[in-house]
């Protein structure tokens, strides 16, 4: 059986995990739902089981890890964002005054379409825990963009824009920084964790060795 490549990915962006986690714990307000979703796999070994992964898993864009425009993954984490923005004219500037957002973030995995044998259940569960893990520093990362979005939103002013037309493109260059910033963070962990010695390639070769 030829070694299969696939990544573990995210939509956007990971910043480090304790960094991520802090913020998606410590502060309050809004929080985000959060959804699991599956797709079915079949075999009853391992390497069947990966080699599922490998034709059913869910096609994303370009991997930040193989370079190819479409990429099929064995997870993926995804989410859609939403605000409520109040924009305030305010001595002939345009104050955002207030930023609320709306995030639902949603976990894609694989899940075995019949049970498995004993030995082989134990060496997936691992397996599937990893994987589970792993999305979840993405989902965190993912919540805390949301909020340091929200820390740059709320209060920016922009001055002479009586219509608040100004401040939304002012808006719109400060976040698409911070997007590409979140995004390289992203491929740095996913490159960490599927190379060389990385926890996803140990989870790989636990699933295919039966450890």
């Amino acid at each position: 059986m030829k070694p299969l490549r696939y990544l573990l990915a995210a939509c956007l962006l990971a910043p480090p995990v304790a960094q991520a986690q802090t913020a998606a714990q410590s502060k309050p307000g809004w929080k985000p739902v959060e959804k699991v979703e599956t797709y079915a796999i079949s075999g009853q070994t391992g390497p069947e089981l990966y080699a599922s992964i490998g034709e059913r898993g869910p096609m994303i864009g370009k991997s930040p890890t193989i370079g190819k425009s479409k990429a099929r993954v064995i997870a993926h984490t995804n989410f859609k964002l939403t605000w409520v923005r109040d924009y305030q004219p305010r001595g002939g500037a345009c104050v955002l005054a207030s930023a609320r957002p709306k995030l639902i973030i949603t976990y894609t995995s694989p899940k075995p379409s019949k049970p498995l044998p004993a030995a082989v259940q134990k060496s997936w569960q691992v397996f599937a825990a990893g994987v589970a893990a792993h999305e979840k520093v993405h989902g965190d990362a993912i919540v805390d963009m949301v909020r340091q979005i929200e820390a740059v939103s709320v209060g920016l002013t922009v001055a002479a824009d009586p219509g608040c037309r100004k401040i939304r493109t002012e808006l719109t260059n400060r976040l698409s920084e911070l997007s590409q910033t979140q995004r390289q963070a992203s491929r740095d962990f996913d490159r960490v964790e599927f190379g060389q010695g990385g926890n996803m390639q140990r989870l790989i070769v636990g699933l295919l060795m039966g450890w």
